[in-house]
């Protein structure tokens, strides 16, 4: 498994090395990788998309992990998430599979553990913001 991100490779390695972590974990900056998958969009594509949100209010996450990332709403939402899964078939990659948003909860050991507990993921209007990094608990 390999790690991409738009963000330049020297911040990324010294994120990976501030938590302590050993994987693959490369740079798409310059490139046109994470829109191709759809991972990303412009800032004006995303306000078109989160207009609706944002007139009905967004998430307490939404902000908290703007904030958390050192960019407005806007500019956090312009980065998305997802999981492809690739195969090398005689010289061609084939896409085999790809997901955003929830379908990449698989990735989450701990949400199966949460969802089982009595109270769950406890997803009441905080949602989400419970979540930290091991540094800044």
């Amino acid at each position: 498994m390999t790690y991409v991100s738009q963000a330049p490779l020297e911040k990324l390695q010294a994120y990976r090395q501030r938590m302590g972590w050993s994987m693959p974990w490369v740079s798409s900056a310059g490139s046109d990788f994470n829109f191709d998958l759809a991972y990303s969009r412009t800032e004006e594509q995303t306000r078109e998309a989160i207009a609706p949100m944002l007139e009905a209010g967004a998430p307490p996450i939404v902000d908290h992990n703007a904030n958390a990332t050192g960019t407005d709403v806007t500019g956090y939402l312009t980065e998305g998430f997802g999981f492809s899964a690739y195969i090398l078939d005689e010289g061609a990659v084939y896409q085999t599979y790809a997901t955003t948003g929830r379908g990449v909860e698989f990735l989450m050991g701990y949400y199966g553990i949460l969802d089982r507990a009595p109270k769950g993921r406890d997803e009441g209007d905080a949602w989400q913001v419970w979540i930290r990094r091991h540094d800044e608990y």
